[in-house]
């Protein structure tokens, strides 16, 4: 699989905003199927000394969530950043056979995978992606709309809301959803 899909937990909303969970499944937006799965807590005090920059708005909001979504981005087992981007890199590397192709979904053109590649810089590590090969969901949500499928509506939720790896795994379902229904009236009729 060749496709990642990336979710992020920061306390902002631009580029040096400070992350505080990564997660990340593989999938195929063919098929729908997921492959391996990451999730990793981000030690925030880690994110302020490598100079990322919190926003009080996201501060304030995060501490309106639940206690189980703000308990998943605050335990002891919080690595520091760039711990996390290792990990990350080193869990594309076993997971992704050829990792030049791998291309990256994150929620947002100028969210996910810039803030992520922001943090890769800020700690002096080379991505584990090429930038060429970012992909948007929020473009696909919008394509699927313009077909009537509103992920928002029309695909429940599974898991805990602002886990980074639950929102992985809900992206990922619904963006392939809305590929196989794009790509449905082009797919060739199989021979019996």
């Amino acid at each position: 699989m060749n496709n990642l899909m990336v979710d992020l937990e920061t306390m902002g909303n631009k580029p040096n905003a400070p992350i505080v969970a990564i997660g990340a499944v593989f999938f195929d937006p063919a098929t729908g199927e997921l492959g391996p799965q990451f999730y990793t807590a981000v030690n925030l005090v880690s994110e302020l000394a490598a100079g990322a920059v919190p926003d009080g708005d996201t501060i304030n909001w995060w501490l309106m969530q639940s206690s189980e979504a703000r308990a998943a981005i605050t335990n002891d087992q919080a690595k520091p950043i760039a711990d996390a981007l290792n990990a990350l890199s080193s869990f594309v590397a076993l997971s992704c056979e050829q990792s030049k192709y791998l291309k990256v979904w994150g929620n947002g053109a100028a969210f996910d995978n810039v803030i992520l590649r922001g943090a890769y810089e800020r700690c002096g590590i080379a991505p584990c992606w090429n930038w060429y090969n970012d992909l948007d969901v929020r473009t696909m949500v919008s394509l699927g709309r313009q077909i009537g499928f509103d992920p928002k509506r029309d695909l429940p939720f599974d898991g805990e809301r602002h886990n980074a790896l639950a929102d992985a795994i809900h992206q990922a379902r619904y963006v392939s959803a809305i590929h196989q229904r794009l790509l449905a009236p082009h797919q060739q009729p199989t021979e019996l």
